[in-house]
């Protein structure tokens, strides 16, 4: 009985599991290594998946460069820049929200994912402002597009049309409308709805997961043993900027 006693009081006790450490790792340093690999890899497949876009406007600015310029000038530089601002600003404080988490600054972690939050939203808010005008004018991609509207109310009344019916432009008037302008842009706006807009989706999957950050800071769940949550997410965010800084003067500004 001694004996036994003696061999259960010196067998070592089982080491206190960490809470922020998946049980399918052996230590914080796998988890945190095989976590970055996964986000890089992930970021690589959004590089390659936009890089089908740019080569689709690379093939198709050298083949229509008057089209572009043409185009072009119907986007509102001022406002392009302007979310080119906000979100290089988002950059800032994504970057400095990382910092916070892995210094266990609870109120600046707070206060930097709130930023970009808003910085998100304003981006969205200016990006809806040009959509807007982009409808009203009729710039759309698509079969419905018309030459034609560009040309005027008065331009339009000269070749018959009532600019106040909602009926179809005559196929003889928007060939006259090509003729006289020599250029459709609705291949352009296709092009730039289906890059801007896939870059809007991401923005809005950065709002969800920022927005899943900030609650999860304000609970305290946030540690600088799992901060690589953070880092991962900011690194996402910055790709998301990183695109739009080739998308602004790719788009808006060709002239």
């Amino acid at each position: 009985m001694s004996a036994m006693s003696d061999a259960s009081h010196g067998a070592p006790e089982h080491p206190e599991h960490d809470p922020h450490l998946a049980h399918h790792f052996d230590d914080a340093q796998q988890q945190f290594d095989a976590a970055k690999m996964g986000m890089w890899t992930f970021l690589v497949t959004e590089i390659l998946f936009f890089s089908g876009l740019f080569c689709a406007y690379a093939v198709y600015r050298s083949l229509y460069p008057d089209l572009f310029e043409g185009a072009a000038k119907y986007l509102n530089t001022t406002l392009g820049a302007i979310n080119t601002l906000v979100l290089l600003f988002s950059s800032l404080t994504m970057a400095w929200a990382v910092r916070c988490a892995q210094l266990e600054q609870k109120k600046g972690l707070i206060l930097t994912l709130a930023l970009t939050l808003a910085c998100a939203f304003g981006f969205l808010g200016i990006k809806y402002a040009e959509y807007s005008h982009k409808f009203h004018e009729g710039l759309l991609p698509g079969a419905n597009y018309s030459a034609a509207l560009h040309q005027g109310p008065e331009w339009l009344e000269e070749h018959g049309v009532d600019i106040h019916s909602h009926a179809p432009i005559p196929e003889a008037v928007e060939q006259a409308a090509l003729a006289k302008d020599g250029r459709s842009y609705g291949l352009f706006f296709g092009i730039y709805f289906a890059m801007t807009g896939l870059h809007g989706i991401h923005v809005l999957a950065g709002i969800a997961v920022i927005l899943f950050l900030l609650i999860r800071a304000i609970q305290g769940r946030i540690k600088r043993e799992n901060s690589v949550i953070v880092d991962n997410v900011g690194l996402y965010w910055h790709l998301v900027d990183l695109i739009w800084i080739f998308l602004f003067p790719l788009l808006y500004l060709i002239n």
